[in-house]
């Protein structure tokens, strides 16, 4: 085969073919325009909705999908390919490859039960498979949380469906517990009426329920004041950390003792 029958054949390919490339690339990049836009005008009308932001998050992420398998199917179509042997090969794919991605396929169906019943939503935060923190964002097959020490967990959703959550932001106030000790030889009513004051004096404790200020426990080194008080749940952690540093100081102040583990050891003569 001589340079110049090469040169031919090339040609040929070339002229066979070359339309047939560039109607692909063309197609590609209209569609992929088409379907961003898409995309943008889908998510204005979630927000004008008012659609949650987690439900907005797994529509587009399933929809953009969806839309760009269309944009594949149309594409070969369009060069050629007879439709009933693609379908024919691509349900073979799907059975094959759903067959060795059944762990996927439930973290999918687990993020759908989740958009759908709601066990919690972008923003709240949720304890769940030995984690902690806040959700930020429900994809199609996880869900990541932030940590209170900003990591990023990557939850497989299918996990989250089927296991226990805490969602510590359902309710709009949560109750706090706390164990105060005090010495044995210290005065009960006096630190009873100390540990009310404290409760009483912050204004982002709630009146009713009304705070609960009782002996709790007889422990083996300290009579131990159980403290129960309901705030708002975006107050928890400052009033829960505050509350143990006044307790503290109105203790020195009041001379009133914190005992620490004492053993007494008896020997025999």
């Amino acid at each position: 085969m001589n340079v110049e029958t090469i040169i031919n054949k090339i040609s040929e390919l070339a002229a066979e073919y070359a339309p047939k490339l560039l109607l692909i690339i063309i197609t590609w990049i209209v569609g992929s325009f088409v379907i961003k836009h898409l995309l943008k005008l889908i998510t204005k009308g979630m927000i004008r909705s008012k659609v949650e932001v987690s439900l907005q998050k797994f529509i587009l992420s399933l929809t953009g999908i969806l839309l760009k398998v269309l944009l594949f199917i149309s594409i070969i179509s369009m060069v050629g390919v007879k439709m009933t042997s693609f379908v024919a090969i691509l349900g073979a794919m799907a059975f094959a490859i759903g067959m060795s991605l059944q762990g996927s396929l439930g973290n999918f169906a687990g993020g759908v039960l989740i958009i759908l019943f709601k066990p919690f939503k972008v923003g709240d935060f949720i304890q769940a498979q030995g984690f902690s923190g806040t959700v930020n964002e429900i994809q199609m097959f996880c869900t990541v949380l932030k940590t209170p020490d900003n990591k990023t967990i990557i939850v497989p959703n299918g996990a989250l469906s089927s296991g226990s959550i805490v969602n510590f932001s359902t309710e709009e106030t949560r109750r706090i517990d706390w164990t105060f000790g005090i010495g044995y030889d210290d005065d009960i009513k006096k630190t009873q009426t100390v540990l009310l004051e404290l409760v009483n004096k912050d204004k982002r404790i709630l009146k009713d329920p009304a705070p609960f200020v009782r002996i709790g426990e007889l422990a083996d080194s300290s009579v131990n004041f159980t403290v129960r008080a309901w705030v708002k749940s975006a107050d928890y952690w400052d009033v829960h950390f505050d509350m143990i540093e006044n307790v503290k100081m109105e203790f020195d102040k009041n001379k009133i003792s914190i005992p620490f583990p004492q053993m007494d050891v008896h020997l025999d003569k």
